[in-house]
């Protein structure tokens, strides 16, 4: 096929769904995911999946990461395909990724349901980026898949040009100790790509190693770390979800004696359209971490959208 052929497009991850909307294929795209949601044109189109776990807007961090937990230690996905929908989908592509086990239907389950319903014409289109250079050699690869390989370069190119942009505007600030919470009970820092867009916006990432899986954390390190600023953004929470929760950090031994309490630099982020989904608005990702470590220098276009302040009268500390 080349870049004129029509080609129908199932993708089962938020982020490339997005990617294959920046593309200029949302046309082509016949199937979803249940986490598909952004840009609101795609709810119209089939979910193909659902989450085996027990899940609702009503469980807590600690619920939902031992339903999770209980699906992983006995070896099975934690996301169910309706394989007759996908079937009835007939598509070209399928895109997936193989990076994370609680973010998209399992390889081993999406492999057989295209083998048994499908045919093995289908291609199945897998990334796994750890990395921010990852993420964006992904796009290339899923551009390629979906033959738009020359727009894929040309947005990498403009998201690099915005890096560099945003890093050169503040090469010269001071640069604050951050600590990113991503899971809240137990505690979880974000790792992968976060680390190094922390870095572009001008702070200094504490408890976390930019390409490496987001570690479990015990709280005595971070409160050790005392960081200058503060942020959480719980994967795949919104903003609100994540407020109902923000006790099970309030009620931690020290959590008022720390700097970034103190300062009011305390943020909650959200991680489960920006930060936690590789997708093109990782561009968005950075200008909002630039937005909260340089005030300043940068419009708040983003507050009350991709983040807002904790502040203390919100809240009572235990």
């Amino acid at each position: 096929m080349n870049e004129t052929d029509p080609i129908r497009i199932v993708s089962l991850l938020p982020g490339l769904t997005e990617l294959v909307y920046k593309l200029g294929c949302g046309n082509n795209l016949v199937g979803r995911s249940h986490e598909c949601d952004f840009p609101k044109q795609v709810k119209e189109l089939p979910v193909l999946t659902k989450p085996k776990y027990l899940h609702s807007e009503e469980m807590s961090s600690s619920q939902i990461h031992s339903s999770v937990s209980d699906l992983l230690k006995h070896g099975l996905s934690v996301y169910k395909v309706f394989e007759d929908r996908l079937q009835e989908c007939a598509p070209d592509v399928v895109l997936t990724q193989d990076h994370c086990e609680v973010c998209a239907v399992s390889m081993k389950d999406l492999d057989n349901a295209i083998r048994k319903f499908l045919g093995k014409n289908v291609k199945i289109t897998s990334v796994e980026p750890s990395s921010l250079n990852e993420v964006l050699d992904s796009f290339i690869t899923i551009a390629e898949a979906i033959n738009k390989s020359e727009s894929g370069k040309l947005l990498v190119d403009i998201i690099k040009t915005r890096f560099n942009e945003i890093s050169q505007e503040v090469k010269n600030q001071n640069k604050p100790d951050v600590v990113s919470i991503e899971w809240l009970d137990p505690l979880m820092t974000g790792g992968n790509w976060m680390p190094e867009l922390v870095e572009i916006a001008g702070g200094k990432n504490l408890l976390s190693e930019p390409g490496k899986h987001s570690p479990w954390i015990e709280w005595e390190k971070i409160r050790n770390a005392d960081p200058d600023i503060l942020l959480i953004l719980p994967c795949g929470f919104t903003i609100s979800k994540t407020l109902t929760e923000i006790n099970s950090l309030i009620d931690l031994d020290g959590w008022g004696e720390l700097k970034a309490v103190k300062s009011e630099n305390v943020y909650l982020l959200d991680g489960n359209h920006y930060f936690n989904r590789p997708g093109p608005r990782i561009i968005d990702s950075a200008e909002i971490l630039a937005e909260i470590f340089h005030p300043s220098m940068f419009k708040n276009k983003y507050q009350n959208k991709g983040w807002v302040r904790l502040k203390k009268e919100s809240y009572q500390i235990n």
